[in-house]
């Protein structure tokens, strides 16, 4: 099978967030993902098998798969546009655990279309406060993540988590989150998810499907520049419309090759 590593959410190789994409041409076993997904050793690897009318897509971190994952949907598309899979002009339509989501390109940014994902209000899990060592300014969660608004972009810079306490929040991810001190982002955020396998995930596009909703109901408006406070740092455009969420990214390769089985 083919098999690639993408960096995305950047232009610059050795930034954004490492993705494992492996391209096959008939069913694996979940177990067999998983081992892969092991060997890649990656925040997520996605493998794509063609069904006729676009990709069934599914990702695994190296412990176990989750249903929704924006930076290795990002390499994905970007690889079947490089490899000539499909052409550039075609969208690109991926069956998942989260239903339909596409890909189309936009000159040097891929534009993919995902579900928003609100959060509501919540009472803080004191696991999240110790962990994190910050006061939170408002606390929600959503079917996947709990979302936790601090101060200042130097306090989401500056956390320094323990991770030991973070897996015991029932939740598959923590998203930190302020507003940006500069002009050039609107807001920053981090994201934590040791519980599954992820200590900090460099660039987590399904984290903005609840950031975009979340900050347009505080900035009053609906698109946004965004940068994740990583060590590796990647840039995220979003644009709110209703129950969806557009995340713009762009993405490189930086090996191919095949995994033999």
């Amino acid at each position: 099978m083919r098999i690639f590593q993408v960096d995305s959410f950047t232009d610059k190789p050795f930034t954004g967030n490492p993705a494992g994409v492996c391209i096959s041409p008939e069913d694996i076993p979940d177990s067999e993902m998983l081992n892969i997904a092991k060997e890649m050793n990656l925040p997520e690897t996605a493998f794509l098998q063609g069904n006729g009318v676009g990709y069934n897509l599914r990702w695994f971190t190296s412990h176990t798969e989750i249903e929704l994952c924006g930076h290795a949907t990002l390499a994905s598309a970007h690889i079947l546009w490089e490899t000539g899979y499909l052409s550039p002009d075609e969208i690109v339509r991926f069956d998942t655990l989260s239903g339909e989501l596409t890909a189309k390109k936009n000159g040097e940014w891929i534009d993919l279309d995902f579900p928003a994902e609100y959060e509501t209000n919540a009472d803080t899990p004191v696991e999240i406060a110790d962990a994190l060592g910050v006061q939170p300014i408002y606390v929600g969660k959503n079917r996947f993540d709990y979302l936790v608004e601090v101060e200042s972009e130097e306090m989401v810079r500056n956390i320094k988590p323990n991770f030991d306490l973070l897996k015991k929040v029932p939740s598959r991810g923590i998203i930190v989150t302020s507003r940006a001190d500069t002009g050039k982002y609107d807001f920053v955020s981090r994201f934590f998810a040791p519980a599954i396998g992820v200590d900090e995930d460099p660039v987590t596009g399904s984290a903005h499907c609840c950031l975009g909703p979340y900050w347009k109901s505080r900035l009053n408006k609906s698109r946004f520049e965004a940068f994740q406070l990583s060590e590796r740092g990647g840039v995220v455009r979003v644009e709110v419309k209703s129950d969806r969420v557009i995340l713009s990214g762009q993405a490189v390769t930086v090996i191919e090759g095949e995994i033999i089985l």
